[in-house]
Parts: structure tokens; sequence; C-alpha cells
């Protein structure tokens, strides 16, 4: 591995660390918050005068700058994969900590995913070496790259225009379908960011490049509708089934996105190639095995501003579940929660 590779690692690693605790972190502030007064989830605010609460936000500032950070070290085959690993430490964490309890197919699921990563690591392409935002500007309007960028705009626009208020509510692939192919744009823009303010601190200024503010704009609008849509897919959908098909759907598009705007497998054998999409596979597997198994928090428990991750949070937020637990309700205990909502 070079060095560049084993420094994006690392961030990787300490950005997967910082996020996946702050998702605790901030849960026993919101915990905290819901003894003294409104939970969030009935649109309380006391969190806010919560300083542990403030310590998993500036955990997860810390996190994802070093995400940031990582992007510009390393590709984005290698860096994005790296994201389950948040998962992990935060299953971990919630096991001792919130005393959620992890099963030992979860453990295994945990093992499995460092297995993947271990794999991915060992085959990682190098990064490109690039010198100027104007090389990446080349690199972002070659042929291969605004064909991929034409077909990303034109999917999300029929996704969004047509397909979202049919089927948005009711079909989990429209909402998540945006985020993903959205997000493989946002990474490309962010690590052009990236290296455009590393080679500024290294002296050789790129701020006064147009090609730097378009990608700062491209960036800004694809996390706006990146964010909009997962809140979307995370209100109407249990996270346990969102977080495996939006990690599996982002990473896959992440990873078109840069093999062909940076190239990343040029020069590499096809051993090496097939090795990354077995350690992706592999990834996966593990994410679905965790998600699967894990207990959801008993509705009491649920907080509307817990972080949106996949990671942690278990949403039940959608109609479905809502119409079980009606139908559960017996005919005496129907009438008796009628007369109480009546006479409040």
């Amino acid at each position: 591995m070079s060095s560049s590779n084993l420094t994006g690692f690392v961030l990787a690693v300490i950005s997967s660390a910082f996020i996946g605790s702050s998702f605790i972190i901030k849960k026993k502030g919101l915990q905290l918050a819901r003894v003294n007064g409104p939970s969030a989830s009935v649109g309380g605010y006391g969190y806010l005068l919560q300083p542990l609460w403030w310590v998993g936000m500036v955990t997860m500032i810390v996190g994802e700058i070093a995400n940031f950070v990582a992007y510009i070290y390393a590709p984005a085959v290698l860096v994005t994969p790296l994201g389950a690993l948040s998962i992990i430490v935060s299953a971990v964490l919630a096991h001792f900590l919130l005393k959620e309890k992890l099963l030992k197919m979860g453990m295994l699921g945990c093992l499995i995913c460092i297995l993947g990563s271990t794999i991915i690591v060992l085959h990682a392409p190098q990064e490109m070496s690039l010198s100027s935002v104007q090389q990446i500007w080349k690199l972002a309007i070659q042929p291969a790259f605004l064909m991929y960028t034409a077909s990303a705009i034109a999917i999300t626009l029929f996704l969004v225009l047509y397909c979202a208020p049919r089927y948005g509510q009711t079909n989990i692939l429209v909402y998540i379908g945006i985020c993903s192919i959205i997000g493989s744009l946002t990474v490309m823009s962010v690590k052009a960011i990236g290296i455009a303010i590393k080679l500024t601190l290294e002296g050789a200024n790129q701020i006064f490049y147009f090609q730097t503010w378009i990608f700062t704009m491209v960036a800004i609008t694809c996390i706006i509708v990146q964010l909009n849509y997962l809140n979307m897919a995370l209100d109407n959908f249990n996270t346990a089934v969102v977080s495996p098909i939006y990690y599996a759907l982002f990473t896959a598009f992440t990873i078109l996105a840069s093999a062909i705007m940076f190239k990343d497998y040029s020069g590499q054998s096809i051993g090496s190639v097939v090795s990354e999409l077995c350690g992706f596979v592999t990834i996966l597997s593990g994410t679905i095995l965790l998600h699967s198994t894990r207990e959801p928090d008993p509705q009491d428990n649920i907080d509307l501003c817990t972080p949106l991750s996949p990671s942690v949070s278990w949403y039940i937020g959608n109609n479905e579940s809502r119409k079980h637990k009606e139908e559960d309700v017996s005919p005496f205990n129907l009438i008796a929660i009628i007369r109480q909502d009546h006479f409040k």
C-alpha cells in the first residue's frame, strides 16, 4: 500500500470511529434531555441544553472532516466502502452504553465487515497524481464522465418528477436511488474541492480558478438534494431496510463514477479488480446481517431528532407499521383511547 493510500485508510478509519461514536453520544444526550422535559419526538428542544448532545455534534463534525481529508489522499473506491466501519462502532457502543442487544449473528456481521474492509484495503488501486484543479476539470469533462453525469441527471429527474409522486411512499428504491446517484456526484465534487484545498495550502493557489467554484456549487447542490431525499426515505421506511440498500447503491455508484472519472482501475490486474468487488460484496453481506439481527428501539424511546444515519437509527415512521399496531389493539382498549383523546 502506498503512503497516500495508507494515510487515506487511517483517516477513513478515524472518521468511522468518530461518526459511529457521535450517534451514540447524541442519543445519550437525547435520553438525558427527555428526563428533564419533553422529548424531541414531540417537539422538545431540551437536548440543545445538554452538553453531551453537543459533544456528539462536535464528534460528528470531526469525523466528517476526517472523511473529507481521506478523499484527498486515497481513491473513492477505498474510502467509501470503509464507511461501513462506522456501523460496527455504533453497534458495539450501543450494546455497551445503550443496552441495545447485539446478537451473535450481529457480531458475525461485524467480523464479515472487517474482513471485507481488509480485502479492499489490500487490493486498493493507487491514487492518481493531480497537480491542479484544471487537471481535475479535464477529467470531469471527458466524454465518458460527461455521459455518466448526463445519464445520472436524466435518471434523477425521471425519479424526482415521475416516480417520486407516484411510487415514492411505496417503493423504497425511488428515494434511495435519487440519494445514491446524486451521492456519487457529491463525492466526485467533494474530492475535487479537497484536492484544490490541498494544493492551495501547498502554495499552488486554486481559489482563482472558476473550476474550483463550479465544483463547490455542484457539491452544495448535490448535498442538499441527497439529504432531502434520504430524510424522505427514512421517514417512510424502516431504517433496517433503508441502510443496507442505501449503502449498497451509494457505494456502487460512487465506485463506478470514480472509476470513470479518475480511472482508478487503470493498470490493475483482473485479479485485483475482482478482489475489490468481492471485498465490497463481503462488506455488504456483513452490513445486511448486522442490521437484520439488531433489535429496534422501543416506541417510547424513538426521537425524531435522533441522527438520520443508517448506522444507528431505528425510525419507525411508516404507515404500515402504525397500521399493524392499530390492528393489534383490542376493541375495549381502542374505545378507551378514543375517549381519552376526545376529552383531552
